[in-house]
């Protein structure tokens, strides 16, 4: 589905009942899904939809982090996977994990690392998810051991 401003609540509901009644999706993950998902689609996949960004934020919000993280000269990269709720980027942590940059690294090196740490802390959380290890209390999870 195209979405646009205008297009949308009109998309996500389309959207949604597919999900719900055509595929009976159980988890949704939003990787490079560069939209904000809405309030409703939040309430309807409560705890079901993982999301997975680079550790910047809040510091570097928008375009080429880590072109101004580089900049910087940052010394940890890293990556969060965390639910999507309602609140931006503010939803309960799955997983998280770092490497260290050095002042060696160009931002090529930055980009791959940072990749690698979001490939695997996406792996990690989805992994944890399916296998039911995870209990969601007070907008934090409790991630039981394998």
């Amino acid at each position: 589905f195209k979405i646009t401003k205008d297009t949308r609540a009109e998309q996500e509901s389309k959207e949604l009942e597919l999900m719900q009644k055509t595929y009976d999706i159980d988890l949704v993950i939003m990787a490079r899904y560069m939209q904000i998902i809405s309030d409703d689609f939040c309430r309807v996949f409560q705890h079901r939809v993982i999301n997975i960004h680079h550790s910047f934020l809040p510091a570097f919000v928008g375009g080429k982090p880590y072109h101004r993280a580089h900049e910087r000269g940052v010394k940890l990269i890293g990556a969060t996977a965390h639910y999507a709720t309602a609140d931006l980027d503010e939803g309960p942590i799955i997983e998280q994990d770092i490497t260290r940059i050095s002042h060696r690294d160009e931002v090529n090196d930055l980009i791959r690392k940072g990749r690698l740490l979001e490939k695997n802390t996406l792996v990690t959380a989805v992994k944890s998810h399916l296998e039911d290890r995870i209990i969601v209390y007070n907008n934090k999870c409790v991630v039981f051991g394998d």
